[in-house]
């Protein structure tokens, strides 16, 4: 591999890019950026893409910009949206702004010398910008004929909805955003998800026009599942960087649970494990695929990545508890993720307190055993666990020392079905 290209081409990652921009990148050093939308105040795996394409092009060299739009994110990206995005406050985009910064910041290296990272916010120029010198710099440039040619425009114009003037000028504003940072940075490449070409392109081409100069644009594919499905999406919801809305153990499991027909590229996409180890991966998936080797590694990559190497072990004994590990370092929140779906009972806290509660009538109270008998028969025949420790002993009670924070006692049958008490 001679540039960045080829291993993007290699991961799958190049889907479109601009004529001329191979020799650009076998000649000299660049500087680039892709920019980021503050419409929550967290990341999520969406971004890990762009976000790793920034490191990618570091690693090898290059300087990356990430761009957070704390302008543009007034306005909001019309690009692969159905209909208008409802505004959010300005106080809501600064706030949000400030959450992902310290995301973005973990994937990059701002003390790399000649090519250290840059994190950037567009409102510091956006908002200096007065609508005169807007319409007169920029509107003048680019024909509404132009824009019209777009598919992020002409898609939302054939819509019912529309589009509204507002979401309309985004592409000039994404586009003075690429021609300021040429000007003041030497930014001479944009990248994005292919989705983003159209305003890219639009950027080159306001360069060329106000600047008599050449610019760049690359684009990788969105990320989609074998079946077509969105990527990052689930029943529970959208997965997140942020640990308090996505725990790592679900983190952990969303890349965990991965279909065989996708693990290989995300190891391609995600992570920075070399060629020959994805290969051995993918060949280890075809022959043994019950193994979920490459499944595992993916997620053990991906997590530690985002959330580090202590909670990745947290997320993988909490992973190893519906197959009768220990739950003796799991907190409450822990417990919360893994059960989740369980069958569960309160009981009131004053049951386990003093003596605490037969663990007979525990059974009994959960449904799971049908009688006393039934529960004395099971306990002593050894089919009965405590928070996944075996308890065969019929005079066992339960007490609040048996509960996970005070919260939870974790009641299993056999060897997979699990009833989560809950400590009233």
């Amino acid at each position: 591999m001679t540039t960045i290209l080829d291993d993007l081409r290699w991961r799958g990652l190049l889907y479109e890019s601009s004529d001329g921009l191979d020799e650009l990148l076998t000649r000299e050093r660049v500087t680039l950026y892709i920019g980021f939308d503050p419409s929550a105040d967290s990341l999520h795996i969406g971004h890990l893409l762009p976000l790793l394409t920034l490191a990618r092009f570091q690693r090898w060299g290059h300087t990356p910009i990430a761009l957070v739009g704390g302008g543009t994110g007034l306005i909001g990206d019309p690009s692969g949206k159905t209909q208008e995005r409802p505004l959010l406050s300005k106080e809501q985009v600064a706030a949000n702004v400030e959450a992902i910064k310290g995301q973005l910041a973990q994937f990059l290296d701002f003390n790399a010398g000649d090519h250290s990272a840059l994190l950037l916010n567009n409102a510091d120029w956006l908002k200096r910008l007065s609508l005169m010198d807007f319409l007169r710099d920029v509107g003048k440039h680019l024909t509404v004929n132009y824009m019209l040619a777009k598919d992020s425009v002409r898609s939302r114009m054939m819509s019912e909805t529309g589009i509204s003037f507002t979401e309309f000028s985004y592409m000039l504003l994404q586009a003075y955003d690429f021609a300021y940072l040429f000007e003041r940075y030497g930014c001479k490449l944009q990248a994005g998800g292919s989705d983003q070409w159209g305003n890219i392109t639009a950027g080159i081409e306001l360069i060329r026009r106000t600047l008599g100069q050449k610019a760049y644009g690359l684009v990788y594919p969105l990320v989609t599942k074998a079946d077509g499905t969105k990527f990052g999406k689930t029943e529970s919801g959208t997965i997140w960087l942020n640990p308090k809305r996505t725990s790592p153990y679900r983190f952990y499991q969303f890349w965990y649970n991965v279909d065989d027909a996708d693990v290989g590229r995300y190891l391609r996409y995600f992570t920075w494990l070399s060629a020959t180890d994805i290969e051995e991966l993918e060949h280890m998936t075809a022959q043994h695929p019950e193994q979920r080797a490459a499944q595992q590694r993916l997620a053990r990559e991906v997590t530690r990545m985002v959330h580090g190497e202590t909670a990745l072990a947290r997320a993988e004994e909490a992973s190893q508890a519906l197959f009768g590990g220990s739950l003796a370092r799991l907190s409450a929140g822990d417990v919360i993720d893994i059960f989740e779906d369980v069958p569960s009972t309160t009981i009131p806290r004053h049951d386990f307190e003093g003596d605490g509660l037969p663990l007979i009538d525990a059974l009994l109270r959960c449904g799971i055993a049908t009688s006393k008998s039934d529960a004395r028969r099971t306990i002593e025949g050894g089919g009965i666990y405590v928070n996944n420790i075996q308890c065969p002993d019929v005079s066992r009670r339960l007490t609040l020392n048996d509960s996970i924070d005070g919260q939870f006692i974790v009641l299993r049958k056999g060897r997979k079905q699990y009833h989560l008490v809950k400590v009233g």
